[in-house]
């Protein structure tokens, strides 16, 4: 596939995870840090643990990440079984379970980033485009999330 194609994609997946770049946004706020990165960054791991309407903070996150990873893996070839409820079963984090959470989510997102110029896009391109749906998706949810928050504290 196109070169073009590969740049448009790791954008979209760029503005998804960092957050819009100086030339604005495609489908994001225009403000800094309202990617995925950006919506986690400073939450404490009690407020990534508060239950919102049946979930966490810290739940979808791990989800993002565990999505990633799923992608990933069945582009390398890779035998495994998705095992989506696992992907929930986080609730309550400590510092320590917070802070791996958000290492490997950013490990997985830059691995991602990474292989979408190795890979054959012909192959896996509605796979790489539900990844950014996928991922944009609980990035609204985060974001939802953060404001009920705000109206907590």
């Amino acid at each position: 596939m196109s070169e073009t194609l590969a740049s448009s994609l790791k954008m979209l997946l760029k503005e998804t995870f960092e957050g819009p770049g100086n030339g604005g946004s495609y489908y994001t706020e225009s403000k800094p840090n309202t990617g995925v990165f950006g919506t986690l960054d400073g939450l404490t791991a009690v407020d990534a643990s508060r239950s919102i309407n049946g979930s966490t903070i810290a739940a979808h996150s791990d989800h993002i990440r565990y999505y990633l990873w799923v992608i990933r893996t069945m582009i390398s070839g890779a035998n495994f079984e998705k095992d989506w409820d696992a992907s929930w079963t986080i609730h309550n984090v400590d510092e320590v379970k917070w802070a791996e959470i958000r290492e490997g989510l950013h490990k997985e997102y830059v691995t991602l980033l990474e292989e979408i110029d190795t890979i054959d896009l012909g192959k896996w391109l509605t796979n790489v485009n539900a990844t950014i749906a996928h991922s944009a998706y609980h990035l609204g949810a985060l974001r939802q999330m953060l404001k009920s928050l705000e109206i907590e504290k």
